[in-house]
This record gives C-alpha cells, structure tokens and sequence, in this order.
C-alpha cells in the first residue's frame, strides 16, 4: 500500500511528513533501550527481510495482489520502537532508488504503513500474550491476529487522510468500504506470513523473539507454609562464545533467504495491482497521481534498467534492495546502539565524579 504522489494534497501531506519525522525521532531515542549487541543486526536483518518479502505480491481477489507490510513483524521480532525505524528504512530505500511510493507521500507512507501498523500490532500481540497461555502456539496465534488486525487499520488510516486531504472528490463512505474490506483478505496473507516466521523463529531461537522474552514460561511457584509464592529467579550466568556463533549463524541463514526471495522468488510475484492501485483504479483516486520524483532512476519499478532479461534486471534489483537495506539498516541501529552505549558512559563517569 505505498501512496504515490497526488493522492494526497500538500497541506495533509506535510503535516504526515512533520508526524513521521517526530514518530522516527521518538523512535530513535526509544530504540536506545531496546537495541543491543544481539538486537541491532538483527533489526537490520528485519529491515532486509521486510524489503525483500514485500517484493512478492500474492493474489487476493480476481485481478487484485497485496503484499507484506511487515510492521507486526517487526514490532514482534525487534519490539515496538525500532520496528518503526526498520519500516522507515525500508520506505525510505524503496521510495528513493525503486520509484515505490511518492516522495512528496514519504510522510504519509511512514505514518500508514510504519507507525500505524507497529503500534497496533504490538498492542494486540500483548494484549493477547497477556491473556492466553504462555506457550509458543499462542505467542504464534498471537503474532496471527495481531498482523491481521494491523492491515486493515492501516487501510483506515490512509482512508482518514485522503477524507482530509484527498485531491479527488470521492464519497468518504466507497473508500473506507473499498479500502478496509480488500486490506482485510491481504490482512490474512500478511497474518500467515508473520505467524510462519514467528513460530519458525520461536522453533530455533526463541531468545530473538523480544515480543515474547520471559514471556512463553509461566514463573516457578513454591509452596511455603501452605501458600504459594513465585521462586527467587536464578542467576543469570555469562553468554557462553557458542551463543554468539549461532547468533552468527542464524543472521547468515536469515540474510540468505532474503536474497534468495528478492532475488529468485520474487520473479514468481503476483502482477496484479496491489489493494491501494485497485481501489484507487475502482474509485478514481488516482486521477490527479503524479510522476514519481525517481521514475529515471537506474532501479525504478524494481528492475536494472539497462538489462533487457526480466528475470535477471528483477532480481537483481532485489538483491542489490537487500544489500542496501541492510547495510543502511544495520549502520542506523549500530549508531542508535551506539548513542546507549555513551550515554550510560556518561552516566558511569559522572556518577564517579559526584562520588
């Protein structure tokens, strides 16, 4: 659902643009406490992961595609705040080098498919974490509805800024029902997409799931003098080398099949329009859209322009997306990991000092 230029006035948009930039600057400081040696390439890895499955349109309805928007799965693998970074990331790498989703809408989109998506994803993940039985099959269950539920409030929240700012004169009530009722048969393609690698990553690493830490096990109870209390929580000992080899080893395993899906699957997507291209087709939203900005780019609509096959100029665009997203990625959480890392320098020197 990436929103091209002149769907949006320029008033609404710039008021997205001034949002998203405060939800990324938040973001940016509440990744801090979220991001650390394990978590920041892992967040990078996301944010590859996410660009590449999002090159695969499935079919939903007779000529009608949708595609991952990943924000569920973000929030759930890397939590809450460095998932919006994750999304902007991969936003901001496709809007620029792949002419997917206007520039003048770059605030739009983030706030749609990044902000929206997140932060009603990992409130209905914990909601339901909260309330369900602390095992694996739940936590996956969980990420299923939670991913399903954020598609369609995306679609809303587009709907609620094009009734603000729309630049074609269309009955409110056509949209939303248009919009919210094809977002929720991509919302369950993005639901089984999400679950799947949820649970595939609860299988192997548990630990990398952060939605879920000291969540899938109920607390040790003994019995004292008749009543039962929690027992004292054991010591956590040192990360033994081996960890972080597999650690290693899983971000190698993950980074490969990105490449492999932008680069090889991809090919086999759906070519339908996406939801958003449908609607806009159906409603006549799109009829003051504008050029993209980047439509002369070397690497517009995901393909090298200069390599007649369409196999290889497609994947091998993907494959160049995912090195860039997860080099920029990675460099961004590195840094933002970094910023923790002084800040509690800091605080050690001066604690020492005032001492």
């Amino acid at each position: 659902m990436h929103v091209p230029d002149g769907f949006i006035d320029a008033p609404v948009s710039v008021a997205a643009g001034v949002f998203a930039a405060g939800a990324v600057a938040v973001s940016l400081r509440g990744a801090r406490r979220e991001l650390d040696e394990r978590t920041a390439p892992l967040a990078g890895l996301v944010a590859a992961f996410i660009f590449a499955v999002q090159m695969l349109n499935f079919p939903v309805a007779a000529g009608t595609s949708g595609h991952l928007m990943g924000g569920a799965l973000a929030a759930i693998l890397v939590e809450p705040y460095t998932a919006v970074l994750c999304l902007s990331v991969v936003l901001l790498m496709q809007g620029i080098f792949f002419a997917d989703g206007g520039l003048t809408a770059l605030g739009v989109n983030i706030t749609v498919m990044g902000v929206v998506t997140v932060v009603v994803a990992y409130g209905v993940f914990r909601l339901l974490t909260g309330l369900l039985p602390r095992t694996r099959r739940s936590a996956t269950a969980s990420a299923f509805v939670a991913a399903l539920v954020s598609v369609p409030a995306s679609a809303a929240a587009f709907t609620l800024l094009y009734w603000i700012g729309g630049t074609t004169d269309i009955p409110i009530g056509k949209v939303f029902t248009a919009m919210v009722g094809v977002h929720v048969l991509i919302g369950i393609g993005e639901a089984v997409i999400t679950a799947l690698t949820v649970g595939a990553v609860l299988a192997v690493r548990p630990d990398l799931v952060h939605g879920v830490q000291g969540a899938l096990t109920a607390p040790l109870k003994l019995r004292v003098d008749g009543e039962l209390v929690d027992a004292p929580a054991p010591t956590r000992e040192p990360e033994p080398v081996t960890a972080h080899r597999s650690n290693r080893g899983f971000l190698i395993t993950g980074l490969v099949s990105a490449f492999l899906l932008a680069g090889f699957v991809s090919f086999y997507a759906s070519a339908s329009p996406d939801g958003l291209e449908r609607v806009a087709a159906d409603q006549g939203i799109d009829e003051k859209v504008e050029e993209h900005g980047a439509a002369d780019s070397p690497l517009a609509d995901y393909g090298v322009g200069d390599i007649a096959n369409a196999r290889l100029s497609g994947g091998l665009a993907g494959v160049i997306g995912v090195s860039a997203t997860v080099v920029v990625g990675t460099g961004v959480f590195w840094v933002v990991r970094r910023r923790r890392e002084d800040e509690r320098g800091g605080s050690t020197r001066s604690d020492r000092e005032n001492a």
